[in-house]
């Protein structure tokens, strides 16, 4: 058939020339593709230890005390949060090998949801870091719970995703890693003063210094069907604690998604064989809402927030009755206890994998004293890195894309321009694991 016999159907989609080529990928640069970090054995033997029954045995505990409310007895022994307070504490110190357990205490002024000057203890278990105690990560939970009117400290306020399921995966963690060598400190927190004002997290950070990472747990207990392998990760954009100067410099250079809150997110994506999807959320919290890490961030730790992916809102912050037809009150009966042992593994996953890893470089610069399309990374050599990676990454990519492995040295020029991409540093173990990148800022 001749071209002119054609239909006009067949003509309009025969093609007359070649596909255009697929745009070459720009920006290019030196380095290996990302991939993600593997378990190793002792990181899997960690995973399997994690105990289900242990969770919800925990939940249903926590949950028998009545009400956990800050405002509620601290001297009755099985009803009000003085109850759950040694409850917790004698869990905690009967977990075999080394931690530390203790109560802090302190007395929190009125406040709007304080009427009175109210003691307020917070049970922390530290597992002391072997090589670098002094770094620390902190995972917690909150143990206080309310019911509908925040002030109500006598109706039942069960808690049981709000926030048991949270105090009992840190507890979970707890024991599983309390006999295990770390090289950073581990500090499992469970907080008290949370619903009226995230007093208990406020007073324990303002107690530490050295906090590399910080993670709350917080309504960690279920998960709708097609999201039981999902848990959100909320980590900040711009930092909270960010002085003017600091804001200077990155409308200057950019970074917006590279607060240290975000790497430690990507640091958490980066593990693999969790079984869950963690999905970071860009932002601090739900919309116009707060949770413990929020007084880390403001003392400038990187810190973020783990929590269900759909909150059922009619088990959360509700007097326990049934009004039409519907149950009302966070009930363990509404929380998927496998949901929440997977959210425990992931936890578990991150502080190990941290804790036995280099920490985070310091004082990572890029040097600014040359018009150059290298660019100049420095930053301080830690003894305990066998090696670092200088990280890039195009402008509008959300994960690091590439690595450029080095050995023990504090220095790269990089055959890139500093324009066109970003960049960061990490540090190697000798054992492989990675710490969190560093985004640097520039320098002379």
């Amino acid at each position: 058939m001749t071209a002119a016999a054609m239909s006009p159907a067949v003509a309009a989609v025969t093609p007359t020339s070649a596909p255009a080529a697929a745009a070459p990928e720009w920006p290019t640069g030196p380095g290996r593709r990302t991939t993600p970090q593997r378990p190793d054995r002792e990181l899997r033997r960690v995973l399997t230890e994690i105990d289900r029954r242990r969770i919800e045995a925990s939940v249903r505990k926590l949950v028998s005390f009545g009400t956990r409310h800050t405002l509620s007895s601290q001297t009755d022994p099985v009803r009000g949060i003085g109850a759950a307070r040694d409850w917790i504490f004698q869990e905690l110190r009967s977990c075999p090998g080394e931690l530390a357990v203790e109560l802090q205490s302190f007395v929190q002024p009125p406040s709007p949801r304080i009427p009175v000057a109210t003691t307020i203890t917070n049970v922390l278990a530290t597992l002391r870091g072997s090589k670098d105690p002094s770094r620390i990560y902190v995972v917690s939970g909150h143990y206080d719970s309310r019911a509908s009117d925040p002030l109500d400290a006598v109706k039942d306020a069960p808690g049981a995703d709000d926030d048991a399921s949270g105090v009992a995966a840190v507890m979970e963690i707890a024991r599983v890693l309390a006999t295990r060598d770390v090289d950073a400190t581990i500090i499992f927190a469970a907080v008290a003063g949370e619903e009226q004002g995230l007093y208990g997290a406020a007073h324990l950070a303002s107690k530490l210094t050295g906090v590399q990472g910080m993670f709350t747990n917080d309504i960690v207990g279920a998960a709708p069907a097609g999201a039981r392998d999902v848990v959100r990760l909320f980590a900040e954009g711009v930092p909270t604690s960010e002085t003017p100067e600091q804001a200077a410099i990155r409308r200057s250079v950019g970074g917006e998604n590279d607060s240290p809150s975000r790497q430690l997110a990507r640091f958490v994506t980066d593990l693999a064989g969790t079984g869950m999807k963690v999905e970071v959320i860009h932002r601090r919290d739900r919309y116009l809402r707060g949770g413990d890490h929020i007084p880390f961030l403001e003392r400038g730790f990187p810190a973020a927030r783990f929590t269900e992916p759909h909150e059922d809102y009619a088990h959360q912050h509700q007097d326990v009755r049934v009004e039409n037809g519907v149950q009302y009150g966070d009930l363990p009966e509404f929380c998927d206890f496998g949901y929440m042992t997977r959210v425990a593994r992931v936890n578990a996953a991150v502080l190990w994998s941290l804790a036995t890893a280099p920490g985070t470089p310091r004082n990572v610069r890029i040097r600014t004293n040359r018009l150059t399309n290298e660019t100049d990374l420095v930053w301080d050599v830690d003894p305990a890195a066998a090696g670092y990676e200088v990280m890039w990454r195009p402008t509008d990519a959300a994960d690091w894309t590439h690595r450029i492995p080095l050995g023990p040295v504090g220095a790269r020029t990089v055959d890139l321009s500093k324009d066109n991409v970003f960049f960061g540093v990490r540090a190697i173990a000798a054992n492989g694991r990675r710490s969190p990148v560093a985004f640097p800022v520039p320098a002379p």
